[in-house]
């Protein structure tokens, strides 16, 4: 009896050991641009894209639909994948940002095939250019 209580404890400390490895699915990049207060979400497995940034309360709204809001502190602008931003071939996608300080965009890069899109905000959506080496 107490070979299998300690063989399921190992099996237990086992599966919650590698838990926190499978649940790193995304990546956050802030955006390079030095007056810009966004941030950039990826799937790491698909390539999605999506972004969220500070907004004043004041005057938001529109397509860019606030995932949190208190007014007495401003609102989250979230803004959804649009073209070129959504799923991409199921591989390992990493976000790499640009040195140059007044670029709003990132690199979405594949790093097993080595293909790069860029990455920006555009009419409420992320848009991203098509994969290129």
């Amino acid at each position: 009896m107490e070979r299998s209580a300690l063989a399921w404890s190992l099996g237990a400390g086992l599966i919650l050991a590698a838990a926190p490895a499978a649940a790193a699915t995304y990546e956050f990049l802030a955006a390079p641009e030095i007056d810009l207060n966004r941030v950039y979400r990826l799937d790491k497995a698909t390539g999605e894209m999506g972004a969220c940034q500070y907004g004043l309360a004041e005057g938001t709204g529109g397509a860019a639909a606030a995932a949190a809001r208190n007014d007495d502190v401003g609102v989250t602008l979230c803004y959804p994948p649009g073209q070129g931003g959504g799923p991409q071939a199921q591989s390992e996608y990493a976000l790499v940002a640009s040195r140059h300080n007044k670029e709003g965009g990132v690199f979405r890069v594949d790093v097993r095939t080595g293909t790069m899109s860029i990455c920006y905000v555009l009419n409420d959506t992320v848009v991203c250019t098509a994969p290129a080496k």
